[in-house]
């Protein structure tokens, strides 16, 4: 259950989109979802994150503008975690609880008080350099977003399995669709939008890009992708806003999610649900957890198991898939999921307004600075 009483919340995003993203973005639309969600319940949320978030909480500005966004051609964005890590860690015995959002960045600096600590990890976790770290800092509780994300570090401190969430008014309910089909996310190898290409042109639907392109993935994008484009059935829309997407997404026969990597989530999948919209996606990752198949989508191992369930879209009940995702993935199921862990985790802290001295000193296991 959530807790009873107000808690105190740090909530530590990253500093390289908005929060939330003005355009593409995961993990930080994923932190201010949940943020509102936890002032909304009436608990006491401090935000750390750049001064162009737009949140109930309390903001602690960390950076004046987003890193990806800001238009200064020079920046280290070692430097603005750096930066703002040393301030959580100046204010730490103001919260109850820590939630980091940042991957293990911080593990160095907080493992006296990894107790009162969550860290939910969003990322891929099959890099080779994870397994040591996670081996050498087992103290800090690990929240994953998916059962399948753990696969590569089973052995690690895992507290919990989190799956996002989004505001059931955030996106609009579709009965109808209006007959082409959705990619959205990343121009990228491992998200696969020749397959949504090659699906769409079999079944003889238009389909609608909207993705960003990263400066990894732009040879990618002029050599695979761009060639695929002309034909008058491939329509690529760049980057949308939020606005955009529950258009595009509302008005989908599906949503194509052709993924070629282990996919920690992939919250676009929920989203399409909110909206009524069924998702055809690839058996990888966190897949088979999000998409309840013959209910919300198809999960297919191959194109032709792709187009036979977009041939079969139109026999999925919408209304159910908006249902589904009412009970398993709003922004509400998620905060009071966290609110229980909030509650295994945290501790009674400082009368508010205390704020902990400004020195280097390092913080013992309850929060107290030791001289």
């Amino acid at each position: 259950m959530p807790s009873a009483r107000p808690l105190r919340i740090a909530q530590i995003a990253p500093l390289a989109e908005s929060v939330p993203p003005r355009l593409y973005g995961g993990t930080e639309r994923v932190v201010a979802h949940l943020t509102d969600a936890l002032v909304a319940a009436g608990h006491d949320v401090t935000l750390f994150a750049s001064g162009d978030a737009r949140t109930a909480a309390r903001l602690a500005t960390m950076r004046e503008r987003a890193i990806r966004l800001d238009p200064a051609p020079l920046k280290s964005d070692v430097a603005a975690h750096l930066a703002m890590l040393h301030e959580v860690r100046r204010r730490a015995r103001e919260f109850d609880v820590l939630h980091f959002h940042i991957d293990l960045l911080h593990f160095p600096l907080f493992e006296r008080i990894a107790s009162r600590t969550l860290t939910t990890l969003h990322g891929r976790l099959d890099l080779v350099d994870l397994a040591e770290m996670y081996r050498r800092w087992p103290q800090f509780p690990l929240i994953s977003i998916s059962d399948a994300q753990r696969r590569p570090l089973a052995f690690a401190n895992w507290l919990a399995t989190v799956h996002h969430g989004v505001p059931c008014d955030l996106l609009d309910f579709s009965p109808r669709h209006r007959g082409y089909l959705a990619f959205v996310g990343r121009i990228s190898p491992e998200k696969r939008p020749d397959r949504a290409i090659e699906i769409a042109r079999a079944v003889g639907l238009p389909l609608r890009i909207a993705a960003k392109v990263d400066a990894a993935d732009a040879t990618y994008f002029r050599e695979v992708i761009e060639p695929l484009l002309p034909g008058g059935h491939v329509e690529f829309l760049g980057e949308i806003d939020d606005a955009g997407k529950n258009d595009l997404l509302g008005g989908a026969a599906a949503l194509l999610f052709p993924i070629d990597w282990p996919e920690p989530f992939g919250l676009v999948m929920i989203e399409a649900m909110a909206c009524g919209t069924p998702v055809i996606a690839w058996n990888a990752g966190s897949v088979p957890e999000i998409v309840d198949e013959g209910v919300t989508g198809s999960v297919v191992c191959t194109i032709d198991e792709a187009v036979a369930a977009v041939r079969r879209v139109d026999a999925f009940d919408r209304a159910r898939i908006r249902a589904v995702f009412e009970r398993r993935f709003s922004v509400t199921t998620m905060s009071n999921r966290y609110l229980d862990l909030y509650a295994r985790v945290g501790r009674t802290a400082p009368s508010p307004g205390h704020v902990a001295p400004a020195d280097d000193r390092a913080l013992d296991v309850d929060g107290a600075l030791r001289a």
